[in-house]
């Protein structure tokens, strides 16, 4: 399989104040949020060369950070502009945006308070997350073995690179058995979410999602349910127990990566893509787009 390597592509990186080469963008192997999991991300889409919802993202990196005991030395203001100034540098339009803040290698050992705080910002051009096709008809998800941990045991809501260890433990599973992605329990037994994306369930008319006490409360999660809301469509927050699924009509996710995708199948539960997964695939791309092109349409 042939794939192009993100440490050696074309363009800049904002790094720490600055632009530098893309091939230059990097860190210590003794710095401590490789070693130690210190380390917090948000994932951003541009369409028509304006972020979605950019400063929200930029709000809740700093906050992921204050979560994991550190302070990002810049403001959500500065970072916001250094996203766009990095959207700007590559020359994108519609791009995925990644900022992303770590300990460094001052100190390596569990304690590192002394530790100074980087910061990179990265853009590059990234189509849908699953294909096209596939976004329509409906994914194929597996039953992930691993299950989001009790809020007691871990930062929750974080965006922290830690978290993401079970996660991709869970996609890789699922993609060895020919599925797009997994559905996740939590440490209940619960419906949680999907390996990066969260989840919804139609039934006679209205939404039904897990209530996010266990994991993050996606941008585009609170998005799609504002979108929903606008069309009178009833969305209910609450805990669901795999043997509901059964009784569930339509299914999608959603994600900044995912965008508003449909699911077709889950382990042995099967969903028919209809007019409320539709339409809001539909609302949703609406809404991502720069409102000056409606102004000037």
């Amino acid at each position: 399989m042939l794939v192009n390597p993100f440490d050696n592509r074309p363009g800049h990186i904002w790094l720490d104040g600055g632009f530098v080469p893309w091939g230059d963008a990097r860190l210590h192997v003794l710095s401590h949020g490789l070693h130690y999991a210190s380390s917090v991300f948000e994932g951003e889409r541009a369409y028509g060369g304006e972020i979605f919802k950019l400063t929200e993202h930029t709000e809740r990196l700093k906050e992921s950070a204050r979560i994991l005991d550190f302070e990002i030395p810049w403001s959500v203001e500065e970072i916001d502009e250094a996203c766009r100034q990095t959207l700007a540098k590559q020359g994108f339009k519609d791009a995925y945006i990644r900022p992303v803040a770590w300990r460094g290698s001052e100190m390596m050992a569990v304690a590192a308070q002394s530790s100074k705080i980087h910061l990179a910002i990265a853009a590059w051009e990234w189509p849908s997350y699953f294909d096209p096709e596939l976004r329509m008809k409906g994914l194929t998800l597996d039953l992930a073995e691993w299950r989001r941990p009790d809020p007691r045991t871990i930062p929750c809501k974080a965006k922290a690179a830690g978290l993401y260890m079970i996660c991709t433990l869970s996609k890789h599973a699922a993609e060895r058995k020919g599925c797009a992605d997994a559905m996740m329990l939590d440490w209940r037994g619960q419906v949680a979410e999907c390996t990066g994306a969260n989840i919804f369930f139609v039934k006679d008319g209205a939404i039904h999602t897990p209530t996010p006490d266990c994991f993050l409360d996606g941008i585009t999660r609170r998005t799609v349910i504002g979108l929903a809301k606008d069309r009178q469509i009833p969305v209910i927050e609450r805990a669901i127990l795999p043997e509901e699924l059964s009784g569930m009509q339509e299914c999608f996710i959603t994600g900044t990566a995912a965008e508003v995708t449909a699911v077709a199948k889950i382990a042995d539960w099967n969903f028919t893509p209809g007019d409320i997964t539709k339409t809001l695939m539909a609302d949703y791309t609406t809404a991502v787009q720069p409102k000056k092109a409606f102004a000037a349409a």
